[in-house]
């Protein structure tokens, strides 16, 4: 709903979708209490609190214009997610399938420079609103960028202590080039550094190696701290490294938390924790996985807490989807150019023109940063569709789909529902004969993925039609059923994002799930967040892996269909990638990158 006081350019926007009510209800009270009545600047805040809404740091204004896109077929509207009502007007198509709608944008956004809400330059005092460099700011997102440029300049120019690489080839006794080796030991010779790649190319097994290192170095034992943006992502990451702890001699209770336990959460704040630049964590070693999915604000509050002389490890993989808060800071610290004077080389005994690495990778090196490249998850020709789609190759993207072998592009949903119903039929078997653990096997075979939540092509309806096509009888309950965390819950050692599966056992129905020492029942009752799951949002399946993948497409013309979303979702896949939608849709997906505003990949913005 359009707020009544909207007026002139904000109620233009609104009406066309690209402002939602709270973005025009803060430019208006922003209004109020600055006194400040100038068009062009109140839609300036309005579109710096929609850039925050949408994931972006801050808005560009010398590009905004053409960057705002809006889905012109509004067909099941999804509240969760950017698709808007079609203005009415004919629209300008964009290349990709989305639109821009035809809006009057202002000519000049010279008004902002004297306006008392708007702070213009680095030094000058607090206002609501930053103005650098043609970068808007919410002034609290601008502090928090500044914060983590600062910390990381700083860490990148004191040197690390003397490194003894001596125990680094009984780590990898396999002879030969190897970038994880590389990894291991620039990781070791700096405070920060950044192991990246695809799924399935070693990262946690490079962890655990270079968590072996640094004990090996004389003085005294460091402490170690492993953690991750969700509880699901800190449970892989713990069974991860403790799975390789005897092979390499890594202590044996080696435990990860989340971010938040990290940090210490405070209840009586949504922004403080009890680690902070007063109070910093006692680690020398902090290991963050899944570092895509942590947010500017996480990764600031972060950077407060460890010590700088504190090594900070940064692992996970920069093409995927973005975090659902504001700020893609792993993507941004990937393509950020090294500070000045920080060493371009690798450390003594590793000769980087060993292993292949191009010119961008060379400069990475300057950063701390080393890309893993061969996956063990899947076969060749997933591995090159990951490839195709990661470098914008839409041509060898739609070869490959229509390839055949372990990846089809398909119109229709027949060999999907094929699928599903096979695998409910043996699911439900499984299930109601109480064998929990190959109820759990079968669950892992297939996943059914989807870019929205509502709507023809989400995951509510697809739930539904799941449902329908597995035979399920229409209770609250049934084995057989597949079963998603929602929340997480500490109670039961349940994770945000956990699956299980409903199965029979003598006290009744109960949900099953996976630990690392075997299957665990919990009494239904006892679920507090859960819902049905035959298909998830491509969000919810990051980090997970199944045998077989089916991705939705919805039609070109959502925003929600970009190339992190296409990447994300086949690279779930070990062994086959099913695609349901059109050519279209495929070249927009691979077509349109998400690029969240942001000034952390400069050099300055001083």
């Amino acid at each position: 709903m359009i707020p009544v006081r909207a007026t002139g350019l904000l109620r233009d926007f609104a009406e066309a979708g690209v402002l939602e009510a709270a973005d025009v209800h803060v430019a208006l009270r922003l209004s109020q209490l600055g006194g400040e009545g100038a068009e062009t600047v109140l839609l300036a805040a309005a579109l710096a609190v929609r850039g925050v809404r949408t994931g972006s740091v801050c808005v560009d204004l010398a590009t905004i214009a053409g960057s705002v896109l809006v889905d012109p077929d509004p067909d099941h509207p999804d509240p969760d997610d950017p698709d808007r009502d079609d203005p009415g007007a004919e629209p300008t198509p964009d290349p990709t399938g989305a639109v821009a709608p035809p809006l009057a944008w202002p000519e000049t956004w010279d008004a902002l420079q004297d306006s008392p809400l708007v702070a213009v330059g680095v030094d000058a005092p607090w206002r609501p609103l930053r103005l650098v460099h043609g970068l808007l700011y919410l002034d609290r997102y601008w502090q928090q960028e500044q914060l983590v440029r600062r910390e990381l300049d700083q860490r990148a120019a004191r040197p690390t202590p003397a490194l003894d690489l001596s125990a680094l080839p009984g780590l990898f006794p396999v002879p030969g080039p190897d970038r994880q080796r590389l990894a291991v030991a620039v990781a070791a010779d700096r405070w920060v550094s950044v192991i990246t790649g695809g799924p399935g190319t070693g990262k946690t097994h490079t962890v655990a190696r270079l968590l072996a290192l640094l004990l090996a170095q004389p003085g005294p034992t460091p402490r170690i701290a492993l953690t991750a943006p969700t509880g699901k992502a800190a449970a892989r990451l713990q069974e991860s490294v403790q799975s390789q702890a005897a092979a390499v001699g890594l202590p044996l209770d080696l435990t990860a938390s989340t971010l938040h336990r990290l940090l210490g959460w405070r209840p009586d704040s949504q922004s403080r924790f009890r680690h902070h630049a007063g109070n910093r964590l006692p680690y020398d070693v902090v290991v963050v996985d899944e570092s895509s999915m942590v947010s500017l604000t996480l990764m600031a509050r972060l950077l407060d807490a460890v010590r700088p002389t504190a090594r900070l490890v940064l692992v996970g993989d920069p093409d995927q989807l973005t975090p659902v808060d504001a700020g893609a800071v792993l993507s941004d610290l990937v393509h950020r150019p090294a500070p000045t004077g920080a060493p371009v080389t690798a450390p003594s005994g590793i000769d980087p023109t060993e292993l292949d690495l191009d010119g961008t990778e060379r400069a990475q090196l300057g950063n701390g940063i080393v890309r893993l490249r061969v996956s063990h998850r899947y076969g060749h020709q997933i591995g090159a569709l990951a490839e195709a789609i990661r470098t914008g190759d839409a041509d060898a993207t739609l070869g490959l789909l229509h390839d055949g072998g372990s990846l089809t592009l398909e119109p229709g949903f027949d060999a999907l529902r094929t699928e599903v119903t096979a695998t409910g039929v043996d699911m439900a078997a499984a299930a109601s004969a109480g064998d929990a653990a190959r109820a759990i096997t079968l669950l892992g075979t297939h996943r059914l993925l989807c870019a929205h939540r509502t709507g023809p092509h989400g995951v509510t309806w697809w739930n539904e039609e799941c449902s329908r096509w597995s035979g399920a009888t229409g209770a609250r309950w049934y084995a057989g059923q597949p079963l998603l965390i929602t929340a997480n819950d500490y109670e039961n050692a349940l994770h945000n994002g956990d699956t299980g599966v409903v199965v029979e056992t003598p006290d009744g129905l109960q949900a099953a799930f996976a630990r690392a020492g075997g299957i665990e029942r919990i009494a239904l009752s006892r679920l507090s967040s859960v819902v049905t799951a035959h298909a998830l949002t491509v969000h919810r399946s990051q980090g997970s892996q199944y045998e077989s993948v089916t991705l939705v497409l919805p039609p070109p013309t959502s925003p929600l269909l970009t190339r992190e979303l296409f990447y994300t979702a086949i690279t779930r896949a070990s062994a086959h990638v099913r695609v349901i939608g059109s050519e279209e849709s495929v070249r927009a997906a691979v077509g349109r990158q998400l690029v969240r505003a942001s000034g952390l990949r400069r050099t300055s913005t001083g």
